[in-house]
């Protein structure tokens, strides 16, 4: 590809800074201890070098090719993790006899970027076939999508197996809705072992990316307008007139002011009423919750460092079965 040696050397670039910026111990500790697997840094150093040169490549044109894209990509990760773990459960496709994850209500007609992991994979698959598996490659370019939008970066432990298996019920019942209370919201990140800080600092990935019109309706009615103590009349009269349609698919912006990239905007967003999602401005219905907020607000490092911490703390969820999973040639059907 014609950005491949661009792409990696700035992929080495950041690694660098990132090694630097955050002491490999704490990056360890963040995740080591945590996890129902055995996860490891650079483990395809022997097996497959060019892994994530060439993960970052296949990102980095889908980004430049559509910017929504990387907002996508990074809710893949989400998607995936927050369903028995991170296991590439949510790129399993339907068949005769087979229920995948993507016809979950928070799943249809909503996820997006499954074509970009088919290409990726079928690249790996072509340099070292049977080696990285498909939940790998969804860490690895949600960490590259946040790059490639201006966000920090974090080395990626892997060693991750792909799944046998499907939970669309779990997929229901498990990822956070829009429509989500606090409290409802605080505990579906608990049952996964994600804290109120994790879930705060998870919620900045809201700072770019999309939402359709049926997702925060809730928003747009006066009689759940009082859904944050902060909303904004004005921004919520610019949300109906966009609504108003008979299109409940139009989209908005999750963020107005720096949509395509990675930033602490959108808690800034949140303070003034303008959270799209009334999942989102719930958050500074709290004290404790607002605390966090404010922190993030006022300074994009200590958001920046919280992130890194909490996706590495996601990403290392295992599988809630003893299951040793595989490496799937295709990521959409099990070997």
């Amino acid at each position: 590809m014609a950005n491949d040696h661009l792409g990696f050397y700035l992929l080495m670039l950041l690694k660098i800074v990132t090694t630097f910026a955050i002491p490999p111990k704490t990056l360890k500790e963040a995740c080591i201890g945590e996890i129902g697997f055995e996860l490891q840094f650079n483990i395809y150093n022997d097996s497959c070098p060019e892994a994530e040169s060439i993960i970052f490549s296949w990102v980095e044109n889908a980004v430049m090719e559509d910017s929504r894209m990387a907002a996508s990509l990074l809710r893949l990760h989400f998607h995936d993790c927050f369903v028995n773990g991170c296991d590439a459960s949510v790129l399993l496709d339907d068949t005769g006899d087979f229920v995948g994850e993507k016809t979950a209500p928070p799943n249809l007609n909503s996820l997006r970027g499954f074509e970009v992991i088919d290409a990726i994979k079928s690249d790996l698959e072509s340099v070292c076939p049977e080696t990285v598996s498909c939940a790998d490659i969804l860490a690895v370019v949600a960490r590259d999508s946040v790059v490639l939008t201006a966000g920090p970066s974090w080395e990626v432990p892997m060693g991750r197996r792909d799944s046998f298996s499907a939970n669309k019920a779990a997929a229901t019942n498990s990822i956070p809705a829009p429509n989500s209370s606090l409290t409802d919201l605080v505990a579906k990140f608990q049952n996964v072992g994600l804290t109120l800080q994790d879930m705060v600092a998870l919620s900045g990935a809201h700072t770019m990316g999309k939402a359709r019109c049926s997702t925060f309706s809730s928003r747009l009615q006066s009689s759940s307008n009082t859904n944050g103590p902060d909303n904004n009349p004005d921004f919520l009269q610019s949300l109906q007139q966009l609504c108003s349609g008979s299109d409940i698919d139009a989209l908005a912006q999750l963020d107005l002011v720096t949509p395509a990239t990675f930033d602490n905007q959108y808690y800034t967003n949140l303070l003034s009423g303008e959270g799209l999602l009334p999942s989102d401005q719930i958050l500074v219905s709290q004290d404790q919750t607002r605390e966090i907020i404010n922190s993030y607000a006022e300074d994009t490092s200590i958001f920046f460092e919280d992130f890194k911490i909490s996706m590495l703390k996601m990403g290392s969820l295992g599988p809630a079965s003893g299951n040793d999973g595989e490496i799937r040639h295709n990521c959409r059907v099990v070997n």
